[in-house]
């Protein structure tokens, strides 16, 4: 399952757009200023409100960027400069289970606590556990930011597929074909429906597929590796 990473997580350019905060004053600026004295109250308590809601965003990425550490961390014997692995897989899927799920109940409703189930999903689903992984990802594709909604669908059109429901997967990718975002590229769910579809319906899956066998770097070259492996027409 896809993830996402600190670096992306601290990224704006890349999309996490983690300051959501409303500037109440640019919005209402000559209202303020009609009523004077109640508006320097009024700027006030915004002033602080701002300042609140900025330490509490802060907050709420911290604990995200500690539960992705974990995630991020290796398992095996301990490697000199790596402060944070861990012996087994099962042992650090506890770890980041426990922490993944404190964010995401503590935070429900924001950004961050919709990234965390995102997360759970992963790894329940990097486990098999696919009904519960197929919980968490739709609690984000119904709820979440159209960005991360588009992840959590991506990952449920793959469980959709594994599971033999091809139609809702079909669906799903398609839609996101259509509704693109900065996580899943038209290109992306074009492959990753061309890919399902290639054992039982190859010849759609070549009409996905042709567009893009010209495009440049690895959208071009997974095309041609696809196309490769489809049974001649």
């Amino acid at each position: 399952m896809a993830r996402i990473t600190r670096r992306e997580l601290k990224s704006d350019r890349f999309a996490l757009e983690v300051e959501h905060t409303v500037d109440f004053f640019e919005e209402h600026r000559q209202e303020l200023i009609r009523y004077g004295a109640i508006a320097l109250a009024v700027i006030l308590l915004i002033a602080g409100y701002l300042l609140y809601a900025r330490h509490q965003h802060a907050v709420r990425e911290d604990a995200l960027a500690k539960a992705i550490s974990i995630q991020e961390a290796p398992v095996g014997p301990p490697s000199p400069g790596v402060n944070n692995n861990f012996p087994t897989q099962d042992a650090k899927d506890e770890v980041a289970l426990k922490t993944f799920s404190e964010v995401a109940s503590r935070y429900s409703g924001t950004d961050e606590g919709y990234i965390a189930e995102y997360y759970l999903g992963a790894i329940k689903a990097d486990q098999g556990k696919l009904a519960e992984a197929e919980t968490r990802f739709k609690a984000v594709a119904d709820k979440a930011d159209s960005k991360y909604a588009s992840l959590a669908r991506l990952s449920l059109a793959q469980i959709y597929f594994g599971d033999g429901r091809s139609d809702q997967g079909e669906a799903v990718l398609r839609d996101l074909i259509a509704h693109p975002t900065v996580y899943v590229s038209a290109d992306q769910a074009t492959l990753t429906l061309a890919r399902y579809l290639a054992p039982h319906k190859p010849a759609e899956a070549r009409k996905l597929l042709e567009p893009l066998r010209n495009r440049q770097g690895a959208v071009g070259q997974n095309a041609l590796t696809l196309l490769g492996e489809l049974p001649a027409q």
